[in-house]
């Protein structure tokens, strides 16, 4: 696709979205899309139905793609898909044809899943990370964790739309908008934001457009689109999931995780994501103990002993919603069995923002000199300095909205060996891990930390950039821990996460708690697609 073509149609598409909007068609939107009976369906339903024959892959798959013509390509256009996969139906009935003949391939059989647009598929897609500057490039290998989710028996359904360049390019970035894929919406409230580099992943996977999504996160790109989106999302510990073949923003916080409706789902997505990969020496150095089988950990009563530390410092004050339904959680909590230590506040939360951003401005910086270096001849760029310059020769469809004060500040960092950068990751990891949650976990003997993942999704706002008021991904994301995500509940009908953070490798505990306090709740329910009247900027 030219850029100029692409500037077209990311046009057209915003004015036929606002005129559907402004004539107030929303209430009629859900309606009018195809007869849908997989809306908030597990992996383990979709299983079980081509058990028992009752539908094939085919079928399934087949049901998903109407969905995404009718809810992200028109309807309330979503956005939140920015390429399906022509080669989805085709890998469905090859999976089909292999149940006859050796059974189900594996956990994932013929279950629809979306993955992230900076995640290569060596398929007819591109990776494009949502800018055009790679819009046609096609990997020549699948990353690792594709792989992985091919050998389960996924069908690869497409890639979403996210923001542009993993939100990195701008400091007055929209989360959710990408000059490929144009903006994201929210299901919920279709003026709102689907927060986060993910907000594809999220919004898709929250309006039943696939069975599971798989993000990728830095810091916040799973926990707050599921959040923002009523979904579960799991930021796993630095090095339990490959980065191989994902295009990187920093190494040293990147990883990919599952995004989906239940936490069944997401552990069976964990499962098949988790496994040591030679390409990504941090997937090396794991604990022997490290299980696959996350829902081997699921257990209904894992809150009963269980000690949490409610960390209300600096992650609670800034929305009284999400303070509200945090605390109306802690108290689920405390009846479910757990014992409560409130305040438990992590030190030094809040004091290595300066050290993080500058980690963050030196490893961009060389890991995607790295990445755009070997996409050989027939790339449009292949470096920082090509990618800023074709940003610049393109800035009506690349810059309409926020520029890339981000991508001009990484230029100006030195190499990796600068005494500055390992200063800084000295001195993050350090407040983060040592003299931070390792400190407070020890101190009080804690299974893991409670937080609001953030407040209810914000206006979008194209012109002035996000107005994310606050959120506690920080420690999980620089300390490289992991944190999980659960539906807490809904401020007028917007959805609230709250966050369970945990020491390293700690995921299947973390993942128990959470299924208990879902299993209590049920608090997700599925979007409605309200209409409601957004600018023409939007």
């Amino acid at each position: 696709m030219t850029v100029a073509r692409a500037a077209v149609l990311v046009s057209l598409v915003g004015a036929i979205a606002l005129a559907l909007l402004s004539i107030g068609a929303g209430p009629d939107l859900k309606s009018q899309a195809p007869a849908f009976d997989l809306e908030e369906v597990t992996i383990a339903d979709l299983i079980e139905a081509q058990r028992s024959g009752r539908r094939t892959a085919r079928q399934i798959t087949e049901q998903y793609l109407q969905r995404i013509e009718a809810l992200d390509r028109r309807g309330p256009m979503l956005r939140s898909v920015i390429e399906v996969n022509p080669e989805a139906v085709a890998i469905a009935d090859a999976l089909d044809a292999e149940v006859g003949k050796r059974g189900m391939r594996g956990p994932l059989h013929g279950v629809p899943v979306l993955i992230k647009d900076n995640i290569e598929t060596a398929d007819r897609m591109s990776t494009s990370a949502g800018s055009l500057a790679l819009d046609g490039s096609i990997a020549t290998r699948d990353a690792f964790i594709v792989e992985r989710l091919r050998a389960a028996g996924a069908v690869i359904l497409g890639k979403t739309n996210l923001s542009e360049w993993a939100n990195f390019r701008s400091s007055r970035s929209t989360s959710g908008w990408s000059a490929r894929g144009g903006l994201v919406r929210n299901p919920y409230a279709l003026d709102r934001n689907a927060c986060g580099s993910s907000a594809g992943t999220g919004a898709a996977i929250a309006a039943n457009l696939a069975a599971v999504g798989v993000g990728t996160e830095t810091d916040g790109s799973i926990v707050c689109p599921s959040a923002a989106n009523s979904l579960v999302g799991i930021k796993p510990t630095v090095g339990l999931v490959s980065r191989s073949g994902i295009i990187p923003l920093a190494p040293s916080q990147d990883t990919a995780g599952p995004m989906a409706r239940t936490v069944a789902d997401a552990v069976t997505l964990l499962g098949v994501l988790a496994a040591a990969d030679p390409r990504d020496q941090v997937s090396l150095p794991r604990p022997v103990n490290v299980p696959l089988a996350y829902t081997d950990a699921l257990d209904r009563r894992a809150l009963e002993g269980a000690r949490l530390g409610v960390a209300r410092a600096i992650f609670f004050g800034y929305s009284q919603e999400a303070d509200r339904l945090t605390n109306d959680a802690i108290a689920q909590m405390r009846a479910l069995g757990a014992t409560i230590v409130d305040p438990a506040d992590i030190p030094n939360a809040g004091t290595y923002g300066a050290s993080e951003l500058e980690v963050l401005l030196y490893e961009f910086k060389a890991s995607i000199d790295t990445y755009l270096g070997q996409l050989g001849p027939r790339a449009k760029v292949h470096s920082l300095d090509e990618l800023i310059a074709f940003n610049e020769a393109h800035a009506a469809v690349e810059m309409p909205h926020f520029g890339q004060d981000r991508f001009l500040e990484a230029r100006r960092r030195g190499p990796l060996t600068d005494q500055g950068y390992r200063e800084a990751l000295a001195r993050s990891q350090r407040l983060a891990r040592q003299e931070g949650l390792d400190a407070v976990f020890d101190k009080l003997r804690l299974d893991a930390l409670v937080v609001p993942t953030g407040p209810p999704p914000w206006k979008t706002d194209l012109e002035h950039g996000d107005e994310l008021l606050g959120s506690s991904s920080a420690p999980a994301a620089v300390s490289g821990y992991p944190s999980i995500t659960v539906p807490a509940g809904y401020a007028n009908g917007l959805p609230v996460g709250i966050s369970m953070i945990g020491r390293a490798w700690s995921e299947p505990r973390l993942a128990a708690m959470a299924y208990a306090f879902e299993q209590a709740t049920k608090h997700r329910v599925p979007p409605t697609f309200r209409t409601l009247t957004v600018s023409a900027a939007q």
